[in-house]
């Protein structure tokens, strides 16, 4: 299951998030203190993966804490609740104990806050009840003689009542009852709760500050582990010895030392080796785990019993340091691994919603982008990621619909006591105070700085090979004294559907002629309806290539008739003559109407020594061979139509 919706209420700074969408990836961006850590910890405790529990002294709103009863009738406060999407194994599950049909819906709610009853979840799912009767009825082959006593009957507890009153019961009517007992109460909705309950992600958090002990007492270890007053460095140390497969026990062993110490070098050099694939900053780093007999004349608790030393080896200087004097980013980076190495081992916690409050703060903004492509890379693979960051470069600007904007709202009122409305959450990126932009703003600059230039008319495409194709195709048609790209439009990449609404936006106020050609798939067409209801563009001035090509999907090298891209695929890429490109086998390549998908497809059948396909390779060629554009054959006749087309409609978007 997915969750795909959360609102929290009544918790610290929250007094109400409002409803917010959860995607595969979320990221909250907000200011310090405005509420970001308070939002992931109200979903920890909806099913923690670690020990966590609300405490309603500290973490209820501090300001309504004297009018608990009057804010909450009934008794009980709510702070999380959750949207949760059901995917089909959760349904293969139900439909295993209860059959067919009896789920009214793929949602279904899930809440939690202060003075629940018995410190239960709550759930709001719609089940069919007389369907889930009728399904176990038919499944225990109950006869017309045996239904009779539940004639009428459309629950669990009913049908409970009724057999349980016959002073004798047949085989097949006790086997019935006791199958409708498994269910909490007999009813078939806690049934169905306690099935999806059983499969529900529980919520991994872990926080910038949460890094492994660098040297740790096993004796002090093992007395607070029997006290519950492990710190957050030794349960980290806990976890990576558990990912290891030892134990604290097992480290006392002084004739195993030599196995302990060759599991956890093997343990801790798969941990590093991982990071090296997403660690720019310097590759000569090694973890060290070195166990022995304390030393007398260290610091208490050090010189008694054994001891474990978690040390970093820089094997270009050849030199050691302990953990704690390294790179604060390293050693965190180090220390999420080990916990999150170990949470995949732990039964049940495989599919965990991971919570990162600040992840690598104490990073490099180069190894924060490391970090966010080992985010995106590895940990979406089998998990859902919500963390929060107040830097430019944790934000995922190739993923701007999964950004979420979190502000302590307080409005001010001339002459009167400013009105506190609490922690927001908001999927409008844009539409907040200047610091609370600042992060986006930071990390759009960054990337509009590496490559954009603008004018007063502003054209925006998806990326150089289109502005290659464009320009390539206007001097084709003007040569032969048709209409082709006016000289004031400036051409500019933008990157992709997700960065035209933060780049109209921000440079929008310098009264910039903004319009847009975009490709356009499957997964887009939402993005473009939010893009043209968000009405920040002039009408007209947002096209896809679909408008010009009739298909549903298309990019700019769906403008070209097939026989002319098949004519530019052979010469750009020189394939064997076996293997050169034809309509037929590029048309067949993949069930696409997209004819770069086709070619990637059909390129990946290629032998080795043909490159692969890229969108900018064969508008190099083209850029570098005009030519082909010279003669009249149908195909490139059609192809000069539909630009001329583009280039009609966009010239008359121009400010004079």
């Amino acid at each position: 299951m997915k969750l795909t919706k959360v609102r929290v209420q009544n918790y610290r700074s929250v007094e109400d998030s409002e409803e917010f969408e959860i995607g595969d990836l979320t990221c909250l961006v907000g200011k310090n203190e405005a509420g970001k850590t308070a939002l992931l910890s109200a979903m920890r405790g909806l099913a923690p993966s670690q020990p966590f529990e609300f405490d309603e002294v500290i973490d209820y709103p501090r300001r309504f804490s004297t009018r608990f009863d009057e804010r909450h009738p009934d008794g009980k406060a709510e702070v999380i609740r959750t949207w949760w999407r059901l995917e089909d194994d959760d349904k293969a599950a139900v439909e295993e104990r209860f059959g067919d049909g009896v789920l009214n819906g793929d949602v279904f709610q899930s809440e939690f806050g202060f003075r629940y009853d018995d410190d239960v979840r709550l759930w709001t799912i719609e089940i069919d009840q007389a369907k889930a009767l009728e399904n176990l009825v038919s499944k225990h082959a109950l006869d017309a003689t045996d239904r009779n006593v539940l004639h009428g009957v459309q629950d669990g507890p009913s049908a409970d009542k009724a057999l349980t009153a016959l002073a004798e019961r047949t085989p097949k009517q006790e086997a019935l009852l006791l199958e409708i007992k498994k269910s909490k109460g007999s009813s078939f909705t806690k049934g169905v709760i306690g099935v999806l309950a059983a499969r529900q992600p529980k919520f991994f958090f872990t926080s910038h500050f949460e890094r492994m002990s660098g040297m740790v007492s096993i004796e002090k270890l093992q007395q607070d582990k029997q006290n519950n007053t492990v710190s957050v460095g030794d349960k980290i140390f806990l976890d990576f010895l558990e990912y290891a497969g030892t134990t604290l026990e097992d480290l006392k062993n002084v004739d195993r030392r030599e196995e302990l110490k060759a599991k956890c070098e093997a343990a801790s050099n798969e941990i590093t080796e991982e990071i090296f694939q997403f660690w720019s900053q310097n590759n000569a780093l090694e973890v060290v785990i070195e166990i022995d007999n304390a030393k007398p004349k260290d610091p208490a608790p050090f010189n008694t019993g054994m001891v474990a030393d978690i040390r970093i080896k820089n094997t270009n200087h050849k030199a050691t340091l302990p953990l704690s004097e390294r790179s604060a980013g390293f050693v965190w980076f180090f220390s999420f691994l080990a916990q999150f190495k170990q949470l995949k081992k732990t039964p049940g916690n495989g599919n965990a919603v991971i919570l990162l409050d600040e992840p690598g703060l104490t990073l490099h903004g180069k190894a924060q982008g490391d970090l966010l492509r080992y985010i995106v890379e590895r940990l979406l693979r089998d998990h859902q990621v919500i963390f929060t960051t107040h830097s430019p470069f944790m934000v995922p600007m190739d993923r701007l619909a999964d950004v979420r904007i979190v502000e302590d709202v307080v409005i001010e009122k001339p002459g009167k006591r400013p009105e506190v409305k609490g922690t927001k959450v908001r999927s409008d990126v844009l539409e907040v105070n200047d610091d609370t932009l600042f992060p986006l703003q930071g990390a759009l600059g960054y990337e509009v700085t590496q490559s954009l230039f603008i004018g007063a008319n502003t054209w925006l495409v998806e990326g150089p090979s289109d502005i290659l194709y464009l320009q390539v195709l206007s001097q084709a048609l003007t040569k032969r004294r048709r209409v082709g790209l006016d000289p004031k439009w400036t051409l500019c990449p933008s990157g992709g559907i997700d960065k035209i609404t933060p780049f109209v936006r921000l440079f929008g106020g310098n009264k910039i002629n903004v319009a847009v050609l975009s490709d356009i798939a499957n997964g887009d067409k939402t993005k473009i309806e939010n893009l043209k209801k968000a009405d920040i563009l002039k009408a007209g001035h947002f096209y896809t290539c679909a408008d010009f090509t009739n298909q549903v999907e298309s990019d700019v090298e769906d403008l070209f008739d097939a026989d002319l891209f098949v004519e530019i695929l052979n010469e750009a890429y020189k394939p064997p003559a076996a293997n050169a490109v034809t309509k037929d086998a590029l048309m067949a390549a993949a069930p696409t109407p997209r004819i770069v998908k086709k070619a990637e497809a059909l390129f990946k059948l290629m032998p080795a020594t043909v490159a692969d396909f890229d969108h900018f390779g064969a508008s190099r060629w083209l850029l570098e061979n005009p030519s082909v554009l010279d003669v009249d054959t149908p195909a490139v006749m059609v192809t000069l139509d539909r630009f001329e087309r583009i280039f009609k409609a966009f010239n008359d978007l121009l400010l004079e």
